[in-house]
């Protein structure tokens, strides 16, 4: 890694630690020679996307806010105690939130309780397991209460699981 993709590193773990809470950066981003971090940049320079060998962690927009790809959301799931930067979801819905479908009140089962809309969350299911990743469209409190709405701007699903019974 370049000196100046571990700089660039280091300013985007003090970002995700302001936007998801402490130990954010160092999930996202661990600082271990362990793993290769790709920074894609646009033409300016800027970073726009990290990836890893098994897919994107995030796109880091120009409002200065992460959106998380699949495999930045379970990092998060992994690294912050239970309930931050997640929505749970029952069984019901989970064949179409891992299809990328949107994220319904009436399916929520817990939420992060400093959730606010605009916030980049993992939906999961009860046992950690990432379904998608999106944008809150309600509060944690809307989300608990409503009956109706869309929940979470599902932008990406986890796709198929493998390991569900036929």
């Amino acid at each position: 890694m370049s000196e100046a993709d571990a700089e660039t590193l280091e300013e985007l773990r003090t970002v995700a630690n302001y936007q998801f809470g402490a130990g954010a950066g160092e999930a996202l981003f661990p600082t271990g020679d362990d793993e290769r971090v790709t920074v894609h940049r646009s033409t300016s320079g800027r970073p726009r996307q990290l990836v890893v060998e098994n897919g994107r962690v995030v796109s880091y927009g120009t409002d200065g806010r992460f959106t998380l790809g699949i495999a930045g959301g379970q990092r998060l799931v992994d690294a912050l105690d239970r309930p931050a930067a997640r929505v749970v979801v029952g069984a019901e819905s989970e064949p179409f939130v891992r299809d990328g479908k949107n994220t319904f009140a009436k399916f929520v089962r817990d939420v992060d309780p400093v959730v606010r809309p605009g916030d980049e969350v993992a939906v999961v299911r009860e046992d950690d397991t990432v379904l998608a990743v999106g944008r809150a469209e309600l509060s944690a409190d809307a989300m608990r209460d409503f009956e109706a709405g869309m929940a979470v701007s599902v932008r990406e699903g986890a796709g198929v699981d493998d390991d569900a019974e036929p």
